[in-house]
């Protein structure tokens, strides 16, 4: 009702002011309404509070500037609080001690060194001296020649039908030429009645490494069986005679083998295998091993029994005497010096042809003592051909598909101990025999986790 009251009293004051509205002073009516407007809402504001906050009074027409401090100071400061009848007030802190005087003997700490004088400034870069009229410049430096390209393995040279007497001839011819700048190869000589039973495991060491290797094959005329034309054993048989087990056709046939292969200037080491023989590591490992020997491979030794020096003829002497008797394994490793000596040996070839059959077994007594003779410091006096001779007996022990496992190969690869370029190594065969055709598969299977191709 109070608020009522209070607008129907204001009414009469807004209807004045209106009415003394001149619309043609825009400013002055500007002022005006906006005071208008502000003491309106000055007095709303002052009804609306003063009904909730008690003890302070408005001014119905405009705002009083104490009521504005008084209302400030009654929302934002509370009263205090009486303190608690048991309160006792904290203890004043103790006072600080008097200040302590400085000792008699006390002295002031040095004041720091004065900063050191900087250095004084580079004397000043002379300009440059203009070049005499005769200064010739020097030549720049040569640039460094490119390294001469590595020599490019050469293909397997083709075989070339030849009689004995024009093989060796031409083959001496060939060999004298230079070998400088070669790439190394190994001539692999396979010595066979027939065929090989064991190719497909042969061909798969070959495989990846064409140009490093060559292959010479020498079976029987009589044998009328080919290979592939995509196996690496294609074209590689020479021209053979028939060979007799323990006779000096053994010795004729090998001799025929060194020679086709010494028409290839880049075949520098030699390796006679049988039909029967298989590799014990990849060919990179064998490869390796015998081009960086510094010897060959050719068992000699001497055997004062019936087998060994009983074998002797005494029609032999005086080119060849008891003394210089010497055994050995026919199946060797040599490198080209030695197999020209070999296949240009005119002295005791002759001999043994004549004079060692049947019981003397040239094959294994005629290359170990030419190269006891002849070259002794060139070999290390042992094969690299594993054969098993522990019962007696004119062969070796064969090995078909039951006795082949991962432990027997691992042990003919790493099962003796020898010597090699002067230090001691337990890699002392790098090839095996003998190994039946029906010992393949598992070869095969073997041969990436045990053999490493």
């Amino acid at each position: 009702m109070q608020n009522e009251q209070q607008q129907q009293h204001s009414a009469p004051s807004l209807s004045l002011f209106i009415s003394h509205f001149n619309p043609h002073n825009l400013v002055s009516n500007s002022l005006i309404c906006a005071s208008i407007a502000a003491a309106t809402l000055l007095l709303i504001l002052s009804f609306n509070i003063k009904d909730y906050v008690s003890g302070i009074s408005f001014d119905r027409v405009s705002s009083n500037l104490n009521a504005y401090y008084n209302l400030r100071h009654h929302v934002q400061a509370p009263a205090p609080q009486p303190l608690p009848p048991h309160f006792t007030p904290p203890p004043p802190p103790p006072p600080l001690p008097p200040p302590q005087s400085l000792p008699s003997h006390f002295s002031p700490p040095p004041s720091p060194p004065p900063s050191p004088t900087p250095p004084p400034p580079p004397p000043p870069v002379p300009p440059p001296q203009p070049l005499p009229s005769h200064f010739t410049p020097p030549p720049p430096p040569p640039s460094p020649s490119p390294p001469p390209p590595s020599p490019a393995p050469a293909p397997q040279v083709p075989i070339q039908p030849m009689q004995d007497e024009e093989l060796q001839r031409r083959a001496r011819e060939a060999a004298a030429n230079t070998t400088e700048g070669v790439t190394p190869k190994v001539a692999f000589l396979f010595l066979t009645r027939e065929g090989l039973g064991l190719r497909p495991l042969w061909e798969k060491f070959f495989h990846g490494h064409e140009g490093l290797f060559s292959i010479y094959v020498h079976s029987s005329p009589s044998y009328n069986g080919s290979v592939p034309e995509s196996s690496v054993f294609h074209g590689r048989r020479i021209p053979s005679k028939e060979v007799h087990w323990g006779m000096f056709s053994m010795v004729e046939a090998e001799r025929r083998l060194l020679a086709n292969a010494l028409f290839d200037p880049s075949n520098l080491r030699f390796a006679l295998l049988s039909e029967s023989a298989i590799p014990l590591f990849n060919f990179s490992t064998i490869y390796n091993y015998l081009t960086n020997s510094t010897k060959s491979f050719v068992e000699v030794y001497d055997l004062a029994s019936p087998a060994g020096r009983g074998r002797y003829n005494r029609l032999m002497y005086p080119t060849v005497t008891l003394r210089q008797w010497r055994k050995g394994s026919q199946w060797f490793e040599m490198d080209r010096d030695l197999a020209l000596r070999v296949v240009s040996d005119d002295k005791y070839y002759p001999v043994f042809s004549e004079f060692c059959h049947y019981s003397c077994y040239a094959d294994e007594h005629y290359l170990p003592t030419v190269v006891h003779i002849t070259a002794p410091e060139k070999s290390c006096g042992r094969s690299i051909t594993w054969a098993d001779w522990s019962k007696p007996g004119p062969h070796p022990a064969s090995f078909g598909r039951k006795r082949v496992t991962e432990g027997f190969l691992n042990w003919l690869r790493s099962g003796s101990k020898c010597e090699y370029n002067g230090a001691e190594t337990s890699t002392c065969f790098l090839f095996a025999r003998k190994f039946m055709p029906d010992a393949l598969d598992a070869l095969l299977r073997l041969a990436p986790r045990v053999l490493g191709f």
